[in-house]
């Protein structure tokens, strides 16, 4: 934890911490201050003005990230007959349904998205304490309950990330990794953060909905972005 603070306090000499940068130059900042002896996940959060205890102020979806990712996601899928050789075509982890079920119940979730087919809803829905917690019980309005589960299992392999406002009314994810390059950071950055403005509920009252946009590593410093300069 020392080499970790030490190495926060220099790459936080590298710039103004109450500044905000334009988004260009608050990404080379971010990923040069990745130092780090392993590929650091390049980290977003966006500081929103909604309240998410109304349900009309609730901001969630997905976006698809030009540049993927950079994580190996495992994916789960709840089907049946040809629905579940279809899951396994396309590259799927685990496939199954009641068989799957029980050792989702015995604890052993060993996936990062879960998908299944409208049919194996009342099955996976009696798994909402294991998997709402987790975030990965599937949803329709969030394309994990489909008929297309060949095309939601490539999906989410190649760079489809999910977003849930939390309680404060902050919003993060994952976009890249530090091995990215800086044009693939910031194509993912401008993707996430239009997501997010698409994604913008009826109940979100006034123009101040994007309020603050940070951007850093995983053990890097914090960078705050100018929002303006994400639709140059």
């Amino acid at each position: 934890m020392a080499k970790a603070g030490k190495r926060i306090r220099a790459a936080s000499a590298t710039f103004d911490r109450e500044r905000t940068y334009p988004a260009v130059e608050a990404v080379k900042l971010v990923k040069g201050n990745a130092t780090a002896k392993f590929d650091e996940t390049i980290e977003v959060a966006i500081n929103l003005g909604v309240d998410p205890r109304h349900a009309d102020q609730m901001v969630r979806g997905v976006v698809n990230l030009p540049a993927g990712t950079g994580k190996v996601l495992r994916v789960a899928v709840f089907a049946k007959g040809p629905k579940a050789e279809e899951a396994r075509k396309a590259g799927a982890d685990l496939v199954g349904d009641n068989d799957l079920a029980e050792k989702v119940l015995a604890g052993m979730v060993e996936f990062d998205r879960c998908i299944a087919t409208p049919d194996m809803m009342p099955v996976v829905g009696k798994l909402g304490k294991v998997l709402g917690p987790r975030g990965l019980m599937p949803n329709p309005k969030l394309g994990s309950v489909t008929m297309d589960v060949a095309g939601a299992v490539k999906a989410a392999k190649g760079g489809q990330v999910e977003f849930r406002v939390e309680k404060a009314g902050i919003v993060q994810a994952g976009i890249g990794k530090a091995s990215f390059t800086e044009a693939q950071i910031l194509q993912n950055f401008k993707a996430f953060v239009d997501a997010i403005t698409k994604a913008k509920p009826t109940g979100a009252k006034g123009g101040n909905y994007l309020q603050r946009i940070g951007l850093s590593s995983t053990h890097g410093p914090g960078v705050h972005v100018d929002v303006a300069s994400l639709s140059s």
